[in-house]
């Protein structure tokens, strides 16, 4: 309650000896408010505030008829538009009156639906990180389907984004789970669809023919509507709080692995959403009989496509190159790749294996192709000191890579290697390679010692350097009988 004679001295400072309004305020510790209230200043008859005018009353009408055509227009474009019409303000001031007025959104509600048994699975990827491979990095993506009844998931790791690699965990997902659902949902990628105008889409061939083999009916979200596969988006949110959190993947094969085995041990045993006290095995094992039975024969989803041989016995893949045989140079063959395997076939015929390389810019060779090309060519001495060197010791490319990374000059490495290939012959050369790559020895001077130390354990003779002017030939010379020389 304030005292009269409080409010009777701020009268009479305000009207009779002119003090402001901060100064009653800061004289007496009251708030501007009250202060305003006690000198009637401020209020209708009404005892409301009056509103202080502003630069924008004379266009509210202009603000609001455009915010109702356009109501996301930015306010400095509002101000640029005001401008034009006599406006005097800031921007400042107009994005706070803006603020205050702008129409807010209605918000969607969502129908909640429950998937029949057996209906429906919903497939996404998720973005794990940078994958360092040799020659670079990949993207490492983590594939993972869900059964929308029974929440029951699987999932892998790739590397790659391909629609064989799609149809490839499509069906490798089918196998794990026991059966084919009705329906597969996607989102929007270009791997699943080519086109899409509304409700007309056009699916991609190879993922429509797997489907078609598969008894399934291809779905899709709407555009830019994920909450419509929530199943899937929320289980990919379970697995990286639950098991990608705090965890390093240093391979493949090691992180799909340990997947699976957190899927068994740990995600299979939570209590359903919806009907617990069952846990999501349960829910599986009742859901699997409603499923479509597998195929007898899983549809192939290797990549096959033909493939030039270049003038080096090479064929490219993805930045990559893997050798054939040389009769084949110049000819278009067939690939047949998945992520394991690169099988290289003539017709029926397969002429080369590899294992299939993610890296970058590498080169896969077989070494009996290169053995091939050397004895082919007269010039085989010839040839780059690192084809003679990988011909040798198949592990001395592990060498290169290592070097390649800690940017030393690869030149002189391998001209090293090559002097020691030279005194120390094949195999002791090849022994002290494979030493070096398991010991992780980078420095060809450790090498050396690797191939002294071999040499001193087999007591073989000291290797001497010997080195001749260009114009001598190297040839076996053949001592002849002293006995036979005139003495003189």
């Amino acid at each position: 309650m304030m005292r009269p004679e409080i409010e009777v001295e701020v009268i009479r400072l305000f009207y009779a000896e002119h003090w402001k309004v901060g100064t009653i305020v800061t004289q007496f510790g009251l708030h501007r408010d009250v202060v305003l209230r006690i000198l009637g200043l401020g209020q209708n008859p009404d005892g409301s505030p009056t509103p202080r005018p502003r630069l924008v009353d004379p266009y509210r009408e202009f603000i609001a008829e455009t915010l109702k055509q356009y109501p996301r227009l930015r306010s400095t474009r509002l101000h640029d538009m005001l401008r034009e019409r006599g406006f005097q303000g800031a921007v400042r001031t107009l994005c706070e009156y803006v603020h205050t007025v702008r129409p807010t959104p209605r918000c969607e509600v969502y129908l909640r639906t429950t998937p029949l048994v057996g209906e429906q699975a919903q497939v996404d990827w998720a973005y794990v990180g940078k994958y360092p491979v040799r020659g670079g990095e990949r993207g490492l993506w983590l594939f993972v389907i869900v059964l929308s009844h029974s929440r029951a998931m699987w999932g892998e790791f790739v590397l790659d984004l391909s629609v064989n690699s799609l149809c490839r965990s499509l069906v490798r997902a089918s196998r794990a789970l026991g059966g084919l659902p009705r329906q597969w949902l996607f989102d929007n990628p270009k791997i699943v669809v080519l086109e899409r105008v509304g409700d007309a889409v056009r699916f991609h061939p190879v993922l429509l023919d797997l489907c078609g083999k598969m008894h399934v009916q291809p779905r899709l979200c709407a555009v830019r509507r994920p909450e419509h596969k929530g199943r899937v988006e929320r289980s990919i949110r379970y697995l990286r709080e639950r098991f990608l959190a705090g965890r390093t993947i240093t391979g493949i094969a090691d992180g799909n692995l340990a997947l699976e085995r957190f899927i068994a041990e740990i995600a299979h045993r939570r209590p359903h959403t919806e009907l617990s006290p069952k846990t999501v095995d349960d829910v599986l094992r009742e859901e699997q009989p409603r499923l479509l039975p597998l195929p007898s024969v899983l549809p192939e989803t290797d990549l096959v496509l033909p493939v030039p041989v270049d003038k080096q016995a090479f064929v490219r893949l993805d930045t990559n190159r893997y050798s054939v045989p040389t009769k084949y140079a110049h000819r278009t063959i067939t690939l047949v790749a998945d992520d394991l395997t690169v099988r290289l076939l003539d017709g029926q015929t397969e002429i080369a294996r590899h294992a299939r390389c993610f890296g970058r810019k590498q080169i896969i060779e077989d070494h009996a192709h290169r053995a091939e090309l050397i004895r082919e060519r007269k010039a085989a001495a010839d040839f780059k000191g690192r084809d003679r060197l990988r011909l040798v010791a198949p592990n001395f490319a592990t060498l290169l890579d290592r070097w390649a990374r800690r940017n030393m000059n690869l030149s002189l490495q391998v001209g090293r290697s090559s002097k020691l290939l030279d005194l120390y012959g094949d195999e002791i050369f090849s022994l002290a390679v494979s030493e070096a790559v398991s010991r992780e020895i980078v420095d060809s001077g450790a090498i050396a010692l690797c191939c002294e130390r071999i040499r001193r354990e087999r007591n073989l003779p000291v290797p001497i350097e010997m080195n001749f002017p260009d114009h001598v030939i190297d040839r076996d010379v053949i001592p002849h009988n002293l006995e036979t020389y005139d003495a003189k």
